[in-house]
C-alpha cells in the first residue's frame, strides 16, 4: 500500500467483517514528538490469544477465500520501518485494538494519504456500523461521530447524495482547519 489511509481502510474493513457495531479510528499527529499515532478500536467478535499471536504472520488468515492475510503484517512493517511500533490486543466477544506509531519525519514513512476519503467510504459503505473518527494535529482536533449524525438525519441514509456530499465537505473543512496549512503529512 502506498499510503497509511489505505492501511486504515483495510484494518477497519476487518472490523466490519468482525461484526463490530462501533469502530473508532484515531489519527494523532504530534509534530514536537515527531510521530503519528493511528489506532483502530472495534467492539467486534475479537480474537483468541492464539489468533492475536499469529495475526502478523502473512501466511495466517481466518478467511476461507484465500490462504494469506497481508493487511495487518504490512501495517506493522510500515510502522516499524519508521522506528515506530505496532501493537494489537483482542479479546473474544469484546473486540480488537490496533495501534501503530510512525516516525513522522522518517524517510520510509508513507504519506498519511486521503483519510477523508477512507472515513467517508467506510461510513457510506457500512450503514450497519457506527464510526467515531478523531483527528488531532498537535493541540487542535475534530471529531466525526456517525451516532450524532444519525440523531439529526433520522432514517435518511448516509449514501443519499446530499448527505454523502455533506460528509465529504465536513471532513475536508475540519481537517483543513485543524491542519492550519500543514500539508506534509
Amino acid at each position: 500500500m502506498t499510503e497509511l489511509s489505505l492501511h486504515v481502510l483495510d484494518v477497519a474493513e476487518n472490523s466490519t467483517k468482525a461484526k463490530a457495531s462501533l469502530v473508532t479510528i484515531s489519527v494523532s499527529v504530534e509534530s514536537a514528538a515527531d510521530k503519528i499515532t493511528i489506532s483502530i478500536i472495534d467492539d467486534g467478535c475479537g480474537m483468541t490469544k492464539e489468533q492475536v499471536a499469529r495475526v502478523t504472520d502473512p501466511f495466517f488468515t481466518t478467511r476461507t477465500t484465500r490462504k494469506v492475510g497481508l493487511g495487518v503484517p504490512f501495517f506493522k512493517m510500515a510502522a516499524e520501518a519508521t522506528g515506530g511500533s505496532f501493537s494489537i490486543e483482542s479479546e473474544p466477544g469484546v473486540g480488537t485494538t490496533v495501534c501503530a506509531v510512525f516516525g513522522m519525519s522518517h524517510i520510509d514513512r508513507m504519506p498519511l494519504g486521503d483519510m477523508n476519503a477512507t472515513i467517508h467510504q467506510l461510513i457510506v459503505m457500512h450503514p450497519e456500523c457506527e464510526f467515531l473518527y478523531l483527528y488531532r494535529y498537535d493541540d487542535r482536533q475534530f471529531t466525526l461521530d456517525t451516532r450524532e449524525f444519525r440523531e439529526i438525519l433520522g432514517d435518511i441514509p448516509f449514501d443519499t447524495p446530499e448527505v454523502s456530499a455533506y460528509l465529504k465537505q465536513y471532513l475536508s473543512e475540519n481537517e483543513s482547519e485543524v491542519n492550519q496549512g500543514q500539508t506534509n503529512i
